[in-house]
């Protein structure tokens, strides 16, 4: 089921300047002031570029910088140092309203919670986006993203009488509605079960291998990563290593070394 992306350069070197990175991190630091005067640092001088039109996971233990690098590289947070290209945007050098606009129409967001607004149907959730923009809505696209991932029929549902996986479903919609550069998936399993977040994890490869989109997942489950094609793995705030189409007992082994075995599912 999974396939190689692209061949990628070694992490250390990547060109944030071509045109198939989806996403592309050069030298970034993040560091956060501590109450007591110092500083954390949560990432550091991390480089890494996303393909377009792959699947990566992005491992590491508790404490690593998983979600801060997502965080950075989505545009939510700004790093320390260092820069962030999505597409063929230096989003450092965005005011914060065109980082906003940026976000809104280049990237999709997939999280744990799936952030429905309770009082809208599913298709006002799936075009939340476009309506915050104030872009037009294309009802034959709408429909079109819906059947993508099995929606179809469930427009006017609210999410109240919607499953969990349904729900998450709707949030991965809503994600792809604006056709982003790439989507950021965050723990999206995680209020799941392992059936339903098994249908989820196939849903997010059939968008990348079918439709061409870039995923990036965060994902603490060995078994959800095989999903991907790509693993990039991070302690301390750095890459250590990556691997490609590696089962979920090699990943398991690799965070053993890392020291965070008992977190990973196999």
């Amino acid at each position: 089921m999974n396939h190689h992306p692209n061949p990628t350069p070694h992490l250390d070197h990547p060109n944030p300047g071509t045109a198939r990175h989806a996403v592309a991190l050069n030298a970034v630091t993040k560091t956060y002031p501590t109450p007591g005067g110092g500083a954390v640092t949560a990432l550091h001088e991390t480089s890494i570029g996303f393909g377009t039109g792959t699947f990566t996971a992005v491992m590491g233990p508790s404490g690593s910088g998983k979600s801060t690098l997502l965080h950075c590289a989505a545009g939510l947070d700004r790093p320390t140092s260092g820069s962030i290209r999505i597409g063929d945007v230096e989003v450092g050098a965005l005011d914060e309203a065109a980082a906003t606009a940026l976000r809104r129409e280049r990237v999709g967001f997939v999280f744990q919670a799936y952030n429905l607004i309770p009082a809208l149907n599913v298709a006002d959730n799936i075009t939340l986006p476009l309506r915050l923009g104030a872009a037009p809505i294309d009802p034959a696209w709408v429909r079109e993203v819906a059947a993508r991932v099995g929606l179809t029929g469930r427009l006017d549902a609210r999410p109240a009488h919607l499953s969990g996986g349904q729900q998450q479903r709707v949030a991965i919609a809503r994600a792809l509605i604006t056709r982003p550069d790439v989507v950021f998936a965050d723990e999206p399993t995680g209020a799941l079960d392992l059936h339903t977040g098994r249908q989820v994890l196939a849903l997010l490869r059939e968008v990348v291998d079918t439709h061409g989109q870039t995923v990036v997942m965060v994902t603490h489950d060995a078994a959800a990563a095989t999903y991907a094609s790509r693993v990039v793995f991070l302690a301390d705030g750095r890459v250590t290593g990556e691997a490609f189409g590696p089962s979920a007992q090699e990943i398991a082994e690799r965070m053993n070394r890392l020291g965070e075995g008992r977190a990973c599912g196999t």
